[in-house]
C-alpha cells in the first residue's frame, strides 16, 4: 500500500473543498427560490436580507393553484416538452444511424447545413418563422411549438446520436446479419439496446431545452389557454408590482416534473454521458 503524504492530503482537501464551493454556487439560487416562495409578502422587504424568514407560509403555493392559470401552463409545457423530446430523439436516432453507417451523395453538405443552423442567433429567425407559421394556422397552437422546438433541436441531437452510434463496433451489427438478421432486425435487437444511454441523454437534453424555452413561445402564443410555463410566469409581473412570492412558488413547482423525469432516466443518462470515455 503506497504511503500517503501530506501533499496528498492537501490535494484531497482542495479537491473536496472545490466540489463543496461548486455545489454551494449551483444550489444557492434554488435555495433562494424556495426561501422567497415560503416567505410572507409583508416580510419580503421588512426583514431585509435573511438566510431564512422568521415566519413561513404556504399561501403563495395555494394562490398559484387557485388564483392563477399555472395548472394550465404546467400541463401545456409538459405536453410540448414531452412530445418534442420524443419526436426529436426518434428523428435524431434515425439520422444519426444513417450518417454513421451509410455513405450517400450529399452527406457532407447535409452535415454542414445542420451545423450552420446552430451558428445563428434565434432572434434573427423570429420574423421569418412567424411569417411561415401564421398562414398555416400554427400560431396559438401547441403543435406549432412542438414543430419549432423539434426543428431547432434536431441538428444538435443528430450529432449527439451519431457520436453514440460511432462508439458501437460495426462488427456487432455485421455478426448479427451473418447469423441471419436483416439490417432492421440487427438495429432493433442489437444496436438500439446499446444506444439506450445515448437516447436517454438526448431525451433529457431536449426535454430541458423545450421546458425552459421562452422566445418562440412568447412570439407564437398570445392566448393564455395554450401558453407554456415560461410565458405564464410573466402573468405575475404587473404594471405596478411583481408578485415575487407567487412567481417563486410557481418556479419551485416547475422544477418537480424535470426532477422526476431525470430520476427515471438517471441510470441511462449517466451511462450516456460517460459513453466513449474509454475506447474499445
Amino acid at each position: 500500500m503506497p504511503d500517503v503524504t501530506k501533499t496528498d492530503y492537501i490535494k484531497l482537501f482542495a479537491h473536496r473543498f472545490a466540489i463543496l464551493l461548486y455545489l454551494i454556487f449551483s444550489l444557492f439560487p434554488l435555495y433562494w427560490l424556495l426561501k422567497i416562495a415560503v416567505t410572507p409578502d409583508k416580510l419580503l422587504y421588512s426583514e431585509g436580507v435573511k438566510m431564512w424568514p422568521s415566519k413561513l407560509t404556504w399561501v403563495n403555493f395555494e394562490l398559484v393553484f387557485t388564483q392563477s392559470e399555472f395548472p394550465t401552463f404546467f400541463i401545456n409545457s409538459a405536453i410540448v416538452s414531452s412530445a418534442t423530446a420524443l419526436l426529436t430523439t426518434l428523428i435524431a436516432a434515425a439520422a444519426g444511424y444513417a450518417f454513421c453507417r451509410f455513405k450517400f451523395r450529399g452527406k457532407l453538405i447535409i452535415s454542414a447545413l445542420l451545423l450552420i443552423t446552430q451558428m445563428f442567433p434565434l432572434v434573427m429567425v423570429l420574423a421569418p418563422i412567424y411569417k411561415i407559421m401564421a398562414p398555416l394556422g400554427l400560431t396559438n397552437s401547441l403543435l406549432g411549438l412542438v414543430i419549432i422546438y423539434t426543428a431547432f433541436n434536431v441538428p444538435f441531437a443528430v450529432f449527439l446520436m451519431q457520436s453514440f452510434f460511432e462508439g458501437i463496433p460495426r462488427d456487432l451489427e455485421e455478426s448479427a446479419m451473418v447469423e441471419g438478421c436483416s439490417r432492421f432486425t440487427a438495429l432493433r435487437k442489437v444496436i438500439i439496446p446499446l444506444t439506450l444511454p445515448g437516447m436517454a441523454a438526448t431525451l433529457g437534453f431536449v426535454f430541458t431545452a423545450a421546458w425552459s424555452e421562452m422566445l418562440f413561445a412568447l412570439m407564437l402564443i398570445s392566448d393564455s389557454s395554450v401558453s407554456t410555463f415560461p410565458v405564464g410566469l410573466l402573468n405575475f409581473v404587473s404594471k405596478f408590482a411583481v408578485q415575487w412570492g407567487q412567481m417563486m412558488a410557481a418556479g419551485v413547482l416547475a422544477l418537480i416534473p424535470a426532477c422526476i423525469f431525470f430520476v427515471f432516466i438517471q441510470r441511462y443518462l449517466v451511462q450516456g454521458l460517460t459513453a466513449g470515455a474509454v475506447k474499445g
